[in-house]
C-alpha cells in the first residue's frame, strides 16, 4: 500500500513561484558565490542568493548579513523549472514588502497547521485537501486563510460550490478552525488623573466619567473605575483593538471637555493601550491597598451606587 504524504510544506497551487513573486526562504549553507536556501512555502525546494544580490552596501562580512538557520524574505529574480534553479535576491526587498510577505506567510503556515492536523487524523493526502479544500478557497477569497475566518460565522456562504472528501473531514476542519482562528478579545486600558476643586468638584466629575461611558456599545464595552482618587481606569475588552483604542481616547475627550468646563483638569497617566494578565494583576493590588488604606475618604463618593460604573 502507497504511503499517504501528510508532511507535504507546499503552500500553494503553483508548484514553483513567479519571478517578481515574494518568498520566504530558510537559509541552508553560505558558500562563497552565495547562500544556498530551501523555499518554505514550496515544498522546501532549493534557491540560491548570489553575494551580489544579498546587500546594496558593500559586503565586508557575508556572515553579518545572512545566517545559516534564520528565515528571510527575497525576491524570485529567475525561475528555470527544468533545471531546478530559482535565484533570489535579499537587496531588492523594501522593509515594507518584507512585513507584508510575513504576513502572508504567517496565514498561509496557519492553514497549512489545520490542513496537516486533519489530514493526520484522518490518513489522507494532504495534497487532496489542499486540491479539494484549500486551493478552492484561495482562488475563491485570495488566500485560504481569509476564507477560513468567514467560516467560523458563515461555513454554508464560504464553502459553497466547494466539496469536502467527506463530512467527517469536514467537520473536523471547522473544529480545528473554530479552535485555532476564533479571535480572542482584547482587553485596552488607560490610567487617567481627574481633579475638580470647585463648590461642586465630586458630582463634576462623576458627570464627566458618565461622558466617557456614554460611549459604551455592544462591541466596544467602556468601563470606568476608581482606583484611587484622583487616579481611575478605563477598560474596554474588544475583538477589535484598533477600535477599542479609538474608543478609549474619545472617551478621554470627552471627560476632559466636560470636566474643564467645570472648572477641572485631566492628566493622562497611560495612554490607551492592550495590557496583560500580569498588569491587570497590578493594578488589582494597588486597587486592594488603596482601598484598605483610604476606606473611609471622600474618594469612594466617585462610585455610582452599585459599586461598579458610572453610567
Amino acid at each position: 500500500m502507497a504511503e499517504i504524504n501528510t508532511t507535504t510544506s507546499r503552500f500553494y497551487e503553483n508548484k514553483y513561484p513567479e519571478v517578481d513573486d515574494l518568498v520566504v526562504v530558510n537559509v541552508k549553507e553560505i558558500a562563497d558565490m552565495g547562500a544556498y536556501v530551501k523555499l518554505l512555502e514550496y515544498d522546501e525546494i532549493e534557491g540560491m542568493i548570489l553575494l551580489s544580490e544579498l546587500s546594496r552596501r558593500r559586503i565586508r562580512s557575508i556572515q553579518k548579513l545572512i545566517k545559516v538557520g534564520r528565515n528571510e524574505v527575497v525576491v524570485v529574480l529567475r525561475v528555470d523549472k527544468d533545471k531546478g534553479y530559482i535565484d533570489l535576491s535579499k537587496r531588492r526587498v523594501s522593509p515594507e514588502e518584507a512585513a507584508k510577505c510575513e504576513e502572508k506567510y504567517n496565514k498561509s503556515k496557519a492553514v497549512h497547521s489545520i490542513l496537516r492536523h486533519v489530514a493526520e487524523k484522518h490518513k489522507i493526502s494532504l495534497e487532496t485537501l489542499y486540491e479539494t479544500l484549500g486551493w478552492p478557497l484561495s482562488r475563491k477569497y485570495g488566500h485560504a486563510y481569509d476564507g477560513f475566518k468567514l467560516a467560523i460565522t458563515n461555513p454554508e456562504t464560504v464553502f459553497e460550490g466547494i466539496e469536502p472528501p467527506s463530512k467527517e473531514i469536514f467537520d473536523d476542519l471547522m473544529g480545528q478552525i473554530s479552535r485555532k482562528l476564533t479571535p480572542n478579545p482584547v482587553k485596552i486600558r488607560a490610567d487617567i488623573e481627574v481633579t475638580c476643586f470647585g463648590y461642586e468638584g465630586i458630582d463634576a466629575v462623576k458627570e464627566a466619567l458618565r461622558a466617557g461611558e456614554s460611549l459604551h456599545t455592544e462591541q466596544v464595552p467602556v468601563k470606568v473605575k476608581l482606583v484611587a482618587a484622583p487616579l481611575f481606569v478605563l477598560t474596554s475588552t474588544s475583538l477589535d483593538k484598533q477600535r477599542a483604542i479609538e474608543t478609549l481616547n474619545q472617551a478621554i475627550d470627552k471627560i476632559r471637555e466636560s470636566v474643564v468646563a467645570a472648572g477641572g483638569s485631566l492628566n493622562v497617566k497611560m495612554e490607551p493601550k492592550a495590557v496583560t494578565e500580569n498588569d491587570d494583576a497590578e493594578l488589582a493590588k494597588l486597587m486592594e491597598k488603596s482601598e484598605a488604606e483610604t476606606r473611609q475618604v471622600s474618594g469612594d463618593e466617585y462610585e455610582s451606587e452599585e459599586g461598579e460604573d458610572f453610567a
